[in-house]
């Protein structure tokens, strides 16, 4: 056992979270953490749009938009780990990055699942407008601004939400979770041709 003190040196943060620090500061986000070299920036629902209208200065390339449903009732799928620990709610999330560097970050946003309404980026990126109408389509998440949240994949008349961690799906109802995969035995390795698998 040695009699040596502890190391106490600090870890110098890396150079895209130095970048990152210096993104918030400048667009007066909430925060930011860095997982697989990739940026996460956290921004109140209330500065959603004017957020990103800034960051765009920066990082004009929007990749996507999207949500995740963080639900303690799940009707496809694993459990809930924690379900007590597990706030309920939407995360809203936006891609952007440099048509010149590697920079880039993806802009999430947390709204109430008993109220997701958060700002339409359509006023300041067109191309945000398919990204909504699907994020809504899919988790019945509002944007404000956007007047044409109309389906782009389920007809008309179709109720509900699929990309809700509490939809269940027909198919389901048929072939429960996760359903039954018929897997056949790998040949032998010194089967002849023809035995033990398809016939050519």
């Amino acid at each position: 056992m040695s009699d040596a003190p502890e190391s106490t040196a600090v870890t110098e943060p890396s150079a895209r979270e130095q970048w990152a620090a210096a993104l918030v500061e400048r667009l007066d986000a909430q925060g930011f953490t860095v997982e697989f070299d990739t940026v996460h920036i956290t921004v109140e629902p209330s500065a959603w749009v004017g957020t990103i209208v800034a960051a765009i200065e920066e990082l004009p390339l929007f990749s996507w938009l999207s949500a995740i449903d963080w639900s303690k009732e799940v009707a496809i799928g694993e459990e809930v780990e924690n379900p007590d620990e597990l706030v309920e709610r939407f995360d809203v999330l936006c891609r952007l990055s440099s048509v010149e560097t590697d920079d880039g970050a993806i802009f999430v946003s947390s709204i109430p699942k008993d109220d997701p309404v958060i700002g339409s980026l359509t006023p300041h990126i067109g191309g945000a407008e398919w990204h909504e109408r699907e994020t809504h389509e899919m988790f019945g998440i509002m944007f404000e601004g956007n007047t044409n949240l109309t389906p782009l994949y389920l007809p008309d008349d179709f109720v509900g939400h699929p990309l809700l961690k509490s939809y269940r799906l027909l198919a389901r109802d048929v072939k429960p979770w996760p359903g039954e995969v018929d897997v056949e035995d790998m040949p032998a390795a010194d089967a002849e041709p023809g035995e033990g698998g398809e016939s050519g």
